[in-house]
Parts: C-alpha cells; sequence; structure tokens
C-alpha cells in the first residue's frame, strides 16, 4: 500500500525546454506586428491594389506601392487580422489562388519598372478549402516560383511570423530571405507533421524540434541570409523596436542589390536556390 501511495504522489518529471515549439508560440502570438503593422511604419504613401484580373481581390494578402526611405518600391504582405471579423475577411492569412496572382500581378508591374519587391511571409499556409482547389490553388502558387525566378526587379522576403508551406514559399522565392527572429518557416506546421508521422497532433512540440524551423537553423543551414533581432520576450512587446530593426535589415538588403544588373540580379536568384540541399551520389554512398 504504501508503495502505492508513494507512485501516486510522486512529482511529474520536469518537461525539458523546448525552444522549437516556444518559438512557434511567439511566432502566433495574437498581438504580434502583422504586416499591416510594417507597412505603416516602413512605407509612405502607400497606394494598395486590389483584384488578381481573374475572379476577385483576396484580403489576405496586401499588395501595394510606395516609398522606403524615400525610393519607391512595391510591398506585398500576407495579413491575418485583429478581430474575428478582421480574420474572417482576411481569411485568417491563408491567401487563395486569387491572392497569389494578385500578388505576381503587382510583382510584375515593379518588374516593368524597375523597382524593388519587398515581401511579408506571415500565413500558416495556403487556404485548403474545395474552392481554393477549384480555381487552381496548387498551379497559382507553382506558377509564382516559376515567374519569380525571371522577374527582372530584386525581391527581398522577410518571415515577420508564421512561414507555412507553400502558402509562404508562393511569395518567397528571392534574392535575400530573412526571418525574424521569433519567426518560423517550415515545410509544414508542426501539428500537421505530428499528425502524419507520430499519429497524434498533440505532439507538435516533438515534431517541432525535429522539423529544425527556426530562424537559427534555417541561417545554420544557410536557406535563410539573416535573422533580424527581436526584443526580449518577442516583437509584440515593442513594435517600435520590431519596425526599426526590419527598416535596417531592408536598407542593407536593398543597399547589396542596388548596383546589379536585372541579368545578374536574375541569375543570383536561380542559383541561391538551386545551391540549397544537400545532395550525394551513389558512390559517396
Amino acid at each position: 500500500m504504501a508503495d502505492e501511495q508513494n507512485s501516486e504522489t510522486a512529482p511529474a518529471e520536469p518537461q525539458k525546454p523546448n525552444p522549437s515549439w516556444e518559438r512557434v508560440q511567439l511566432a502566433r502570438h495574437p498581438k504580434r506586428p502583422h504586416s499591416r503593422d510594417y507597412i505603416e511604419g516602413l512605407i509612405t504613401g502607400f497606394e494598395e491594389l486590389h483584384g488578381d484580373r481573374f475572379f476577385g481581390d483576396d484580403q489576405s494578402v496586401i499588395a501595394g506601392m510606395g516609398f522606403f526611405e524615400g525610393k519607391p518600391v512595391m510591398v506585398i504582405g500576407q495579413q491575418k487580422g485583429r478581430d474575428t471579423k478582421e480574420k474572417l475577411a482576411r481569411n485568417f492569412g491563408m491567401p487563395k489562388p486569387e491572392g497569389y496572382r494578385k500578388a505576381l500581378r503587382v510583382m510584375r508591374l515593379a518588374a516593368k519598372f524597375r523597382v524593388p519587391i519587398i515581401t511579408l511571409i506571415d500565413t500558416p499556409g495556403a487556404y485548403p478549402g474545395i474552392d481554393a482547389e477549384e480555381r487552381g490553388q496548387a498551379e497559382a502558387i507553382a506558377y509564382n516560383l516559376r515567374e519569380m525566378a525571371r522577374l527582372a526587379s530584386p525581391i527581398i522576403t522577410v518571415v515577420i511570423g508564421e512561414g507555412g508551406s507553400g502558402g509562404a514559399l508562393g511569395i518567397g522565392l528571392a534574392n535575400r530571405v530573412y526571418m525574424f527572429e521569433n519567426a518560423y518557416y517550415s515545410v509544414i506546421s508542426p501539428e500537421s507533421c505530428a499528425a502524419i508521422i507520430y499519429r497524434d497532433s498533440g505532439k507538435a512540440p516533438e515534431a517541432a524540434a525535429a522539423l529544425r524551423l527556426t530562424s537559427n537553423d534555417l541561417l545554420e543551414m544557410k536557406l535563410i541570409d539573416g535573422i533580424v533581432p527581436e526584443t526580449d520576450g518577442g516583437a509584440h512587446l515593442n513594435y517600435e523596436a520590431a519596425i526599426d530593426a526590419l527598416r535596417h535589415t531592408l536598407k542593407q538588403g536593398l543597399k547589396e542589390l542596388a548596383g546589379q544588373t536585372p541579368e545578374q540580379i536574375i541569375q543570383e536568384r536561380v542559383a541561391k536556390f538551386r545551391n540549397m540541399g544537400n545532395f550525394f551520389s551513389e558512390a559517396a554512398l
């Protein structure tokens, strides 16, 4: 009986820290700065453009032209929304095909005038609904990847929160890719990964660690070009500091790309993504 009582009252083992999962939670924080916050803090004279000229206007994607540090830029951002009404209108930041087609339309406009393009990624993933599939979700993303690879304008991408799967990559094929310190960028969400691998979505923290989705992980693997620092505790605690940090990063990235010809910009972008990953020959194995 004593042994049974001891086993029942024995303290639970303390959980080990999981920095990857902690970063995922910070990336999803409801008060974290969204694309609209950065646009308002960094871009002057911003004029939003609407519609994809095929189907409609996807409000989960904000796109328009303005001035960054006095120079014209095209800005495209994924927007989640704050209150319930806006979240529904923005589809919780999950673009449909018309969102990606709108993004590409304004990117082509920017390339026509040789204006730099800035994209802000913050999405759990592309919308997986039936209506999106009926209108060619996969084709829209794939088409964006092909066309972004050969745009003559310099492209800078920043993952400001969640960077989920092809939904993020659909506006993320860029010359420079940066991440906020507490953002994440992954081929799949931790919950979906856990449901597939462990048959239990509750094991999302373990999946997050295995996916190596943090900014430090991706910088180590040379999949991104730099990390935008955040205030201790997360960007939601200090919007001004987050905006200033992004301003510094964008200025540096645009400066590095300023002297390149359109041909050099395209060649560098293609080479950047071709060099990602590890490849082994049968002889090496």
